[in-house]
């Protein structure tokens, strides 16, 4: 049997109630295989891993799992398992307090003050046992869970994890979870929330909720970290205001230098630099280029002279920078020709 470790005495003791559960199967071979199998000493192992260990089939080892597991099972809903009741009742409080449904992670963070692989393995293998709880195994789109029986089962909770993933969908942007439990007709926000959770299909940030791949909910790089920033602010910021609101954010990662935040603005084409360090968004209306640039945008799309205040006030609604840096421009580039006292038009290049 793999020897266990002692744990402090002011925490639940997962792993004495997994050591007790595990004492009640008589043959050392078959709690080798559950031990390992749902990796409650040490990391999991596979069918092939454990039948090369014990010198047998890989489909004798799913078998007598699945035998071993049944019997635990039976013997738990006759109340014969060692310390399960007390645990499953833990487990049932806080899912009943939190929507009925939870991560593992967030469980043992929250029973057993830690979040180790072991640890949530312990916690999955025993909720596995106890007829008051379902268990969501992990997989490309689930986070592993536990949910009350009481609520649902395997099938209805993945139905009502996709329910949620398809509103936000048909939504199409970052919503409050309110808005998502009224599109599914959920009685109850904090239950839509739970269940949200659950799947690796969505995140949330700020208070929003949309799909993973959406930066403004799950920025994984830096870029993606100053456009929710900035999207967040609605309005331009310099790059050293930039980098401290991602500092100050609920980012999981946001420890980057302020240079590494002025390279990617300067690098990515959402970004628009307009004003000395200052950046705003490119889908806020705002054109890459310089102040010249800007004037004879001005004046091309106008298609007549203009007034220099009018021009001041255009290009002040695109770039921020001081009136009388529009003015050297109007006066020192070829391109601008004053047709009147205090009015310019573009002189286009002739082919």
């Amino acid at each position: 049997m793999i020897d266990s470790k002692t744990m402090p005495e002011n925490k639940p003791q997962t792993e004495k109630i997994v050591s007790a559960i595990l004492a009640t199967i008589e043959r050392e071979r078959e709690r080798e295989i559950v031990s390992r199998r749902f990796g409650l000493f040490d990391r999991k192992e596979t069918l092939e891993q454990i039948g090369e260990l014990l010198g047998i089939t890989r489909e004798r080892v799913r078998q007598l799992e699945k035998a071993v597991t049944a019997r635990l099972k039976a013997t738990a809903e006759q109340g014969g398992l060692p310390g399960l009741e007390e645990f499953a009742t833990l487990l049932v409080k806080e899912l009943d307090d939190d929507g009925g449904i939870m991560r593992v992670t967030t469980l043992g963070d929250k029973i057993v003050k830690q979040d180790s692989r072991t640890e949530q393995a312990r916690i999955a293998f025993i909720a596995q046992l106890c007829p008051a709880l379902v268990v969501l195994d992990e997989d490309d789109l689930h986070y592993l869970s536990i949910g009350s029986s009481k609520l649902f089962d395997e099938k209805s909770l993945k139905k009502k994890v996709q329910d949620i993933v398809a509103a936000i969908k048909k939504i199409g942007e970052p919503t409050p979870i309110k808005a998502v439990a009224e599109k599914i007709g959920a009685k109850a926000d904090g239950q839509t929330e739970a269940l949200a959770l659950v799947s690796k299909q969505l995140a949330t940030l700020n208070g929003l909720w949309g799909l993973t791949k959406w930066p403004v909910v799950n920025p994984k790089n830096i870029r993606d970290k100053i456009y929710v920033i900035l999207k967040e602010h609605g309005k331009h910021l310099h790059f050293n205001d930039i980098a401290k609101a991602i500092k100050d954010s609920d980012f999981k990662r946001k420890d980057v230098t302020t240079q590494a935040i002025h390279n990617e603005l300067i690098k990515d084409k959402r970004f628009v630099l307009v004003g000395r360090g200052i950046y705003a968004l490119k889908e806020w209306g705002y054109e890459k280029g310089t102040v010249a640039d800007i004037i004879a945008e001005i004046l091309r799309k106008e298609g007549a002279a203009l007034h220099r205040d009018e021009i001041v006030k255009r290009v002040l609604k695109n770039r921020y920078v001081k009136e009388t840096t529009i003015l050297l421009n109007l006066q020192g580039k070829p391109q601008f020709r004053r047709t009147a006292k205090a009015t310019y038009e573009l002189v286009e290049d002739e082919e």
